[in-house]
């Protein structure tokens, strides 16, 4: 797997990201941003770093917990600067390099300026680039970071955006026992198989493997909260074809990041199976794959439920190589 080297030890050469056997080609263009074990290292600080927050309280990995696969478990929607409520329940964070776009509605193009986003919103951060980089210049431990990373001390907000980027990256989760099994060193059980077949025939269009995702935009059929009143794409595209259509979320890791959907509205599996069997909205976006509806027994939801869990990995939940850099944060207060 990448980085098989410590994160504590700053290095200079340019890494070679390792793209999982049978996967596809990432669509990322690392010729634009060369993986290096400084920049890794830069963007994994400023990633659990509240700095980056308008009062310093709330860091990306605040709604981006690694114990829950990148994503948070304690409410339905996210929670911000000054405990403000935001309109969308955090993504999970994995597998970026396969992504072209990002956020639910997919607002955000690129990987390199997403962090923009959530940096900005006054329901999340709320704190200007300027300022950002203001505070990173004058910090003790910033300017020798950067100098590491990019061979110069002065903080821009390109090389701020291009390290997260790079620790984003490195957020690979591809060692679940359904990865085992694909390369040869396990077998499913009976139920186990039963689900993936199950899983095929109703949700590989969508969740398609290895990714567990398309990375399309469809509309599941969920009823429209009122309050929120969310139209999904539609809102960036300003296209009423793209009404209440939001991003394929992956099926990988399921176990660590409920709520489920775009609002949290789900708390449990069996809530989102239920939902797919007896309680699809129809409407003129509807995903065609749901238009005919899916028809599981309690047996079917079992079996698939046990599929479901194959993909969870717990290796990537608890890789020191993603946690709270502790050290770095410790030896780096007198720079």
């Amino acid at each position: 797997m990448l980085l098989a080297v410590g994160l504590l030890s700053f290095r200079t050469e340019k890494l070679q990201f390792a793209t999982p056997k049978g996967w596809p080609k990432p669509v990322y263009d690392f010729s634009k941003n060369p993986l290096t074990q400084n920049k890794i290292e830069l963007g994994r600080m400023l990633f659990y770093d509240p700095v980056l927050s308008r009062d310093s309280t709330i860091s990306c990995a605040s709604c981006h917990s690694q114990y829950n696969a990148f994503t948070h478990v304690d409410h339905d929607l996210s929670h911000g600067i000054d405990n403000r409520i935001g309109t969308r329940n955090s993504p999970a964070l994995m597998n970026l390099a396969w992504s072209k776009t990002f956020m639910w509605d997919g607002a955000v193009n690129h990987l390199d300026v997403q962090a923009l986003a959530p940096i900005t919103n006054p329901l999340e951060m709320d704190e200007k680039l300027p300022e950002v980089i203001r505070k990173l210049q004058r910090s003790k431990r910033y300017p020798a970071l950067f100098y590491k990373a990019f061979g110069d001390s002065v903080v821009t907000g390109q090389k701020l955006l291009l390290s997260l980027s790079q620790f984003m990256l490195t957020l690979v989760s591809n060692n679940a026992r359904y990865d085992s099994v694909m390369r040869g060193t396990a077998a499913f059980t009976e139920h186990e198989q039963k689900g993936y077949t199950l899983y095929k025939t109703h949700c590989s269009s969508c969740h398609a493997e290895p990714l567990f995702t398309n990375n399309s935009y469809e509309n599941n059929g969920l009823y429209v909260d009122n309050t929120l009143n969310d139209k999904g794409r539609m809102v960036i595209s300003k296209q009423a074809v793209d009404s209440l259509k939001f991003k394929v979320p992956t099926l990988r890791n399921l176990k660590y990041t409920y709520p489920y959907m775009h609002d949290g509205r789900f708390k449990n599996l069996g809530q989102v199976l239920n939902h797919y069997v007896m309680g699809i909205q129809h409407t003129a976006s509807l995903s065609p794959e749901l238009q005919r509806g899916i028809y599981l027994t309690n047996d079917d939801k079992f079996f698939l439920m046990a599929f479901l869990m194959t993909l969870n990995d717990k290796q990537y939940v608890s890789n020191p190589a993603f946690s709270y850099p502790k050290n770095n944060f410790e030896t780096s207060e007198g720079l």
